[in-house]
């Protein structure tokens, strides 16, 4: 019993303690959430519970330990959000800061969205608002209270208009949310900016310079393969156990260069699999290919600022180099931006912010993907070739594809019904109906 209580104290510990630090950090100081909100939401289901939190309101930082022997603390820094103090020191953390500024869009209050903040105050005759309206209710009721089904908000774009937003108590218009996973979406936004800009070519060998050294075997690994989560690279993308997602995210400094660590286990192409790991490489690529400054920079410039995102923050690991897998947070307003972007085909009024052809390239089903359920960083409703029924979401039209996030954040870009829905929310696995939600949201469009 002792060695049982050591060994889950010396490998899961750090990784409680880790997650519960980082959440409340960034809940607090970048959610504006209370602590205890953080604590009983985010934290309260086993094994997480077992950890105990504490924030700092002085210093803008939050602690964590499992029994007193785990221990993990994160930092907030003005414009970076929170980051895991891991393999250096706090004070180097706190003085490694970019110092650069950045411009954010101020966007009018006379304006509709998305060019200003107003909501439409008329509806295309398409639309069924009282259907719209019974859709968007349904998904705030937990029917079943066993299941944890928390909707926190949603907002419909429909034609380029902001039809319909609601929100849960607690969050609202301004309230910032953790994407999670979808921020694997916006990486690939990143990648066809470069790519319209001539900095990077996907097709070649991805610039990892380990990889081309000793005739290591991955030195013929593309960009375009990481992209796709084909690299062939060993990963386990799990976390129910200690594995190298878990490892990646709550032990190491540098996710990126741990991720790229990973011993070539297939051929690339042969076999998807899906990666967070892939995607931070991706993010140390950027971040090696832009140089410091332009890095810190180019989201804002090149992409957020361009499309009015103003809420965006992106959180480093502890090396500087963004959590392009999972660390981005925004208002639900700000996420709808990034899918009107994609559902434009990259055009931003007037303005190709990406190149043209990039979101075809986005979506075409990766081989070897179950159901055609995945492109270049976005899930996709494709279906099998050949068996297009034999797909994620049965009864949303097959050209739906989305960004998809931990414990239930989505959106889901629909071209066909010209349709943007956001959703947010906190629920576990089979814990919300997406297939009903959205086939319900789609029905109002007559």
């Amino acid at each position: 019993m002792v060695g049982g209580f050591i060994y889950f104290i010396l490998n899961f510990g750090p990784i409680i303690a880790g997650f519960g630090a980082k959440g409340v950090c960034s809940c607090v100081f970048v959610g504006e959430r209370t602590a205890q909100s953080a604590i009983d939401n985010e934290l309260g289901a086993f094994p997480l519970s077992l950890g105990s939190f504490e924030v700092n309101m002085e210093d803008s930082s939050a602690t964590s330990s499992v029994f007193g022997f785990a221990t993990a603390k994160a930092i907030y820094r003005k414009g970076l959000g929170c980051t895991l103090v891991r393999e250096k020191t706090e004070q180097e953390l706190r003085t490694e800061l970019p110092g650069i500024t950045l411009i954010k869009p101020i966007l009018s209050d006379t304006n509709y969205w998305p060019i200003g903040t107003k909501l439409a105050d008329t509806v295309p005759a398409s639309l069924n608002l009282s259907k719209l309206k019974e859709a968007v209710n349904a998904s705030f009721e937990n029917t079943n209270p066993e299941i944890l089904a928390k909707t926190r908000a949603v907002v419909v774009i429909y034609k380029g208009q902001m039809i319909m937003e609601q929100y849960a108590e607690e969050f609202n218009k301004n309230s910032v949310q953790l994407g999670w996973s979808m921020t694997k979406s916006v990486t690939n936004a990143f990648y066809g900016i470069m790519g319209n800009k001539a900095m990077i070519d996907i097709y070649q060998p991805a610039p990892i310079k380990a990889w081309h050294e000793n005739n290591d075997p991955r030195n013929q690994i593309t960009t375009d393969a990481l992209l796709r989560m084909s690299s062939g690279l060993h990963w386990e993308e799990v976390y129910s156990n200690v594995s190298t997602a878990t490892n990646m995210l709550y032990k190491y400094a540098d996710m990126g260069v741990f991720a790229a660590s990973q011993s070539k286990e297939f051929e690339m192409n042969e076999k998807w699999n899906y990666s967070s790991g892939t995607t931070n490489i991706l993010s140390k690529i950027m971040r090696d290919n832009l140089g410091d400054e332009a890095y810190y920079r180019f989201a804002q410039e090149e992409l957020f600022s361009k499309i009015g995102v103003t809420s965006a923050v992106i959180e480093p690991d502890a090396s500087g180099t963004f959590v392009g897998s999972s660390y981005m947070w925004a208002t639900t307003r700000d996420w709808a931006r990034l899918g009107q972007l994609y559902l434009n085909n990259g055009n931003w009024y007037g303005e190709q912010i990406l190149p043209v052809g990039w979101v075809g390239y986005t979506v075409t089903p990766t081989n070897g993907t179950d159901q055609g359920q995945y492109g270049s960083q976005w899930w996709l409703n494709a279906g099998e070739k050949g068996n297009p029924e034999n797909r994620l979401l049965p009864n949303v039209p097959t050209d739906m594809y989305m960004m998809d996030g931990y414990e239930g954040q989505r959106v889901f870009v629909v071209p066909s019904k010209d349709l943007v829905v956001v959703r947010l929310g906190q629920n576990k696995r089979g814990g919300f109906d997406y297939d009903l939600f959205l086939s319900n949201v789609i029905n109002a469009i007559e």
